[in-house]
Formats: C-alpha cells, sequence, structure tokens
C-alpha cells in the first residue's frame, strides 16, 4: 500500500506528548506498506482490534489502544490516507466520520 502523508505520522512522532508512540507507528507504516489489502474484510483479519467505520474509514489501536490512527483507504488504489492520530482521550471528542485530513 501507498500511504499518504507518511510525513504526518513522524511528525507527530516529534512531539513531546507522542513520542512514546513512534515505535509502535514505525511498525504500522511498514506493515501497511507491505501489505496489499483487497478490502476492509481482508484487513480485519490482519488487525482484528481495528475499527472498520466505513467503506474506506479505519481507526487503528496504536500501543495497546493508547493512541488511535485514523485512517482513508482506497482499495482499489492501494492508497491509505493518513486522516488523524492522537491519544485515546483525544480521540473520544471528535467524530470519528467528520474528522477531515490533518495537513
Amino acid at each position: 500500500m501507498r500511504i499518504i502523508k507518511v510525513k504526518t505520522i513522524y511528525d507527530y512522532c516529534k512531539l513531546p506528548k507522542y513520542k512514546n508512540a513512534e515505535k509502535q507507528l514505525q511498525s504500522w507504516i511498514y506493515e501497511a506498506k507491505y501489505t496489499d489489502w483487497d478490502s476492509a474484510s481482508e484487513l480485519k483479519l490482519k488487525y482484528k482490534n481495528a475499527s472498520i467505520i466505513s467503506s474506506k474509514r479505519v481507526v487503528f489501536n496504536i500501543k495497546g489502544n493508547e493512541y488511535r490512527l485514523v485512517v482513508d483507504i482506497e482499495y482499489k488504489l492501494k492508497i491509505v490516507f493518513i486522516v488523524w492520530f492522537g491519544t485515546h482521550t483525544e480521540y473520544d471528542k471528535i467524530d470519528v466520520k467528520e474528522v477531515g485530513y490533518e495537513t
């Protein structure tokens, strides 16, 4: 899969409050880059704790559910768009269906 705005994830990792998620995010990036999901159901086989929000929006638990990573996936194009990242507490304050892309 091609990840759009990997830089966004690395920018998060520079912030002190997200620093301890860096290794787990790097692992997620590596796994996502070298996988080839064709559907949400195929993704769910690998990431049982991922939440499928819509046909393309998915929430991944990072670092034992301490953090959440929201992405949009275009399965046919093999592209993952980084939408949002934050702590579980911050996640509880957003509308995951409406949150927009980070720049």
